[in-house]
């Protein structure tokens, strides 16, 4: 599958980062001229619990995930229980949050998180991808990303509130959003799939529309730093929820493993979509996790 286009050996034999490397300073500094109205949109779902309430059933996640779990190590139901107070009328609440990123929250994919073969992207060792971590292209090696976001609105291309399932977006139609691509440039791609979860779980999980494996290669020629989506795997999804794409046309092997692109998926476009900016300074922070396969994230679109 490498015999097409790649980035292994662009940056050197040792990269992790991939196409993250195109955020040269000059790139940063030009993403910045994006900030205009000088106004925040927040791009992330809410991570709501699932410890005691249903709370979770009302955020979209794919089927059969875990979902985020939050604890309370101790609150206000402890004082009143009688827990002595740390200080002279000085009390606290403390919590512990666990979260498995992928399929249940927006969050960035690492380099690390699907290949083929014996080999991460670039050459590096799979077997390095070990049960506490990734020696090799965990989220930790991307490091922030501020770079110009663009957004693809494929619904309001079609005149739609949002795509169906078994919709694919290829070149034509990201061509035809008449968006300039530049080196660099986080793509953001909105189906406006996540409004569907207002119609129920079964029908969110009823498969999903994404990019088609030469949209994704579209995008790859154009020197993009990152895709991101609001829908939960970048390509589309059957409703078994797995990809109907050979391995060739797998838009992860495409995107995260031969071009280093990481991915951001789950996002919610719905404000970013109503003010009709297409462009805009796009600051996406991962936790420091070593080795990890993903990170939460919250995209922050500058207008």
């Amino acid at each position: 599958m490498l015999d097409e286009s790649n980035n292994w050996g662009r940056w050197g034999a040792d990269d992790e980062r991939g196409a993250l490397n195109l955020l040269t300073p000059e790139v940063l500094v030009a993403a910045a001229g994006c900030v205009r109205e000088g106004r925040a949109l927040s791009l992330s779902l809410p991570i709501r619990g699932a410890t005691s309430s249903p709370a979770p059933t009302t955020v979209p996640h794919l089927r059969g995930r875990p979902l985020p779990q939050h604890f309370m190590s101790v609150d206000g139901g402890d004082y009143a229980a009688g827990t002595r107070a740390i200080g002279a009328g000085l009390k606290m609440a403390d919590d512990a949050l666990v979260v498995t990123p992928h399929g249940t929250t927006t969050h960035m994919d690492a380099l690390c998180h699907m290949w083929s073969g014996n080999e991460l992207y670039n050459g590096h060792p799979a077997d390095r991808v070990r049960s506490y971590g990734a020696g090799r292209c965990g989220i930790d090696k991307a490091g922030p990303v501020v770079a110009r976001g663009v957004l693809f609105d494929v619904p309001r291309l079609r005149g739609v509130e949002r795509l169906a399932a078994e919709d694919r977006i290829g070149p034509d139609e990201l061509e035809a959003c008449g968006v300039e691509v530049r080196p660099g440039d986080v793509a953001v791609v909105r189906t406006g799939w996540p409004l569907t979860w207002q119609d129920g779980p079964d029908a969110y999980w009823a498969g999903q529309p994404g990019l088609s494996a030469d949209g994704g290669r579209w995008l790859a020629e154009r020197d993009v730093s990152m895709v991101a989506s609001d829908n939960a795997a970048i390509g589309g999804l059957n409703d078994r929820q797995l990809a109907d794409e050979g391995l060739a046309d797998d838009l992860h092997m495409i995107l995260l493993w031969r071009h280093g692109i990481h991915l951001v998926e789950m996002l919610w476009l719905e404000e970013l979509a109503a003010t009709g900016r297409t462009d805009f300074l796009l600051v996406v922070a991962p936790l420091r996790i070593e080795g990890g396969t993903a990170s939460p994230v919250n995209p922050v679109a500058v207008l």
